[in-house]
């Protein structure tokens, strides 16, 4: 097990694809994404993960397909759960 966790996809999204996305303000993203402003912002916040129906969303309006989206969400989700049970079970 790495000791560093994967990057979460939101710190993706929002660290690396919005700043690069010119002239779109955060509102404009969700809107493009067909999704509230507030479940965006959970996943930027990294409060949420992706779903595969965001993936989907994410994939379609990026260009890069839904299965980039859903393999970071799930190396991010399989690290967290093996670092939390190493922790339980010592």
């Amino acid at each position: 097990m790495s000791k560093r966790s994967p990057t979460h996809p939101g710190a993706i999204l929002r660290e690396d694809v919005l700043p690069n996305l010119v002239d779109i303000s955060v509102s404009a993203f969700a809107s493009c994404l067909g999704v509230s402003l507030q479940t965006l912002h959970s996943l930027l916040a990294e409060r949420s993960g992706i779903t595969a129906e965001m993936a989907l969303r994410l994939g379609k309006l990026l260009g890069n397909g839904p299965q980039l989206w859903l393999d970071l969400q799930t190396n991010y989700d399989l690290w967290q759960a093996e670092a939390k049970q190493n922790d339980e079970l010592g």
